[in-house]
């Protein structure tokens, strides 16, 4: 009878006359093998987390296809989510806001085009304070020194009067103090001093922020 073998990702396969064989790799039992399936199998999020994602998925397109000035529709679809949204808050229908309950932003802080919020942990926006296009504030993460690789929840301060300019990456667990400005492109994974400009990878002082009336 012929035996007939062939390779599936991982996995060697041999069909003999109608019977089908699957036999893996040798893994690594060397105890520095990773357990994705450990991973995969372990509860990430809660049951209310999980049916409130799916809707939040069902309702995205209306914010998503809401045209760009409608802001006061946008901040009431995010709020009927849990979102704190404060006072004259300005997010583009661009932005990805992966869980509105874990988002709060206070009073005239905009969130610009195409922005991601991957707020597994929960982001807080402070006052007065910009969101570029491009940004990802990435409040998630995983324990990389453990072999099934747990998720992390870490959140994320931006506080008052900062900006954050195009297409910087501010990393799980990091705050941006007040008055702080992150230069375009930075990747910010440790706390940035108030009133001061980073940038760089990893971001870097690069000077003081000082203000004028004029």
């Amino acid at each position: 009878m012929t035996t007939l073998w062939f390779h599936l990702g991982f996995k060697r396969v041999s069909i003999t006359g109608f019977r089908l064989n699957i036999n893996y790799k040798n893994r690594d039992m060397s105890g520095r093998s990773l357990q994705i399936e450990a991973n995969r199998s372990s509860r990430k999020y809660s049951g209310k987390e999980l049916v409130a994602r799916q809707i939040w998925s069902l309702v995205r397109p209306l914010f998503l296809f809401s045209p760009r000035p409608f802001f006061a529709w946008r901040r009431f679809l995010l709020r009927l989510f849990g979102a704190r949204i404060g006072y004259k808050v300005n997010i583009y229908n661009s932005a990805m806001i992966f869980m509105p309950w874990n988002l709060e932003i206070d009073d005239w802080s905009s969130i610009g085009e195409h922005a991601f919020i991957y707020n597994l942990g929960k982001i807080t926006i402070g006052c007065n304070t910009t969101i570029s296009h491009r940004s990802h504030l990435c409040a998630g993460t995983h324990d990389y020194t453990h072999r099934a690789l747990p998720l992390l929840k870490l959140p994320i301060k931006i506080q008052d009067n900062a900006w954050i300019c195009a297409d910087v990456f501010i990393g799980p667990g990091v705050t941006v103090q007040e008055g702080a400005v992150v230069g375009a492109g930075a990747v910010v994974v440790e706390d940035v001093e108030p009133w001061t400009v980073v940038a760089g990878n990893p971001a870097k002082a690069v000077k003081k922020r000082v203000l004028h009336d004029s």
